[in-house]
């Protein structure tokens, strides 16, 4: 079931979108849980205390750095800094030779958004080298108008990334839609100025992505594809207001 965030009922008009900008983890491939591995290795690397499941989602969407400042704040030094993101990354590029699975509903939905002559685009806080790996693994490479990683500019919630792909385009906000799975990919659309998707199969749940009034919450990704094209869900629709 979705949820239409907002005064109006699914039924009103879409909005004139020209570009559908996309999270990576959580929202367009089920890698969530190799990303709470990984974090997991690379804390027992450097003799960190374990955390929660939780707590290491909650980071999930934001740049490495800041990611590894925010769950182990201890780690003053550079150097400890680096072993951390390398016992990290190299357990999570392990994990990576075979990829993540796409969400159920991702390819069909892009193509079919491609076909309608959306721009498409990613915004994540995954470096460079990482999304590369991942996107040549699913035979993407040259797959999407503009891709825009944490280690190239801005990490979310700041609204850069998403400046530089909507420049990129030449796509005003109004006409720019944020899809993602995390809090900072929300605050970062609205920081741009962007509509958002809270997507609630990634890192967190929708009942705290609500909070950050997405013009929709879905439960399945097939549902974007649905209100996009003005269809109604299968299903019960659940109109909100914000808070």
């Amino acid at each position: 079931m979705w949820t239409i965030c907002g005064r109006r009922p699914w039924s009103a008009s879409v909005p004139d979108y020209q570009l559908l900008i996309f999270d990576w983890d959580g929202t367009l491939v089920d890698s969530i849980g190799r990303i709470v591995e990984s974090m997991r290795r690379a804390a027992d690397v450097c003799g960190l205390p374990q955390l929660s499941d939780e707590a290491i989602k909650g980071i999930i969407g934001l740049g490495l750095p800041e990611a590894i400042q925010a769950l182990y704040p201890q780690l003053r030094e550079a150097a400890q800094v680096e072993r951390f993101r390398v016992g990290y990354g190299e357990h999570y590029m392990t994990l990576e030779s075979e990829p993540s699975a796409l969400f159920p509903g991702v390819a069909e939905s892009l193509e079919s958004f491609r076909d309608q002559g959306y721009r498409l685009a990613v915004a994540t806080g995954k470096s460079r080298r990482g999304l590369h790996k991942v996107l040549e693994g699913h035979g993407w490479l040259d797959y999407f108008d503009i891709t825009r990683c944490a280690d190239e500019t801005a990490s979310k919630p700041h609204p850069r990334m998403l400046h530089e792909i909507m420049a990129h385009c030449t796509v005003a906000p109004e006409r720019a839609l944020m899809v993602g799975d995390s809090a900072f990919d929300l605050l970062m659309a609205r920081n741009a100025g962007v509509d958002s998707v809270a997507v609630g199969f990634g890192a967190q749940p929708l009942d705290s992505l609500r909070a950050h009034e997405p013009r929709l919450a879905i439960n399945e990704f097939s549902e974007l594809r649905a209100w996009l094209e003005g269809r109604a869900p299968v299903g019960s629709v659940e109109v909100g207001e914000y808070v």
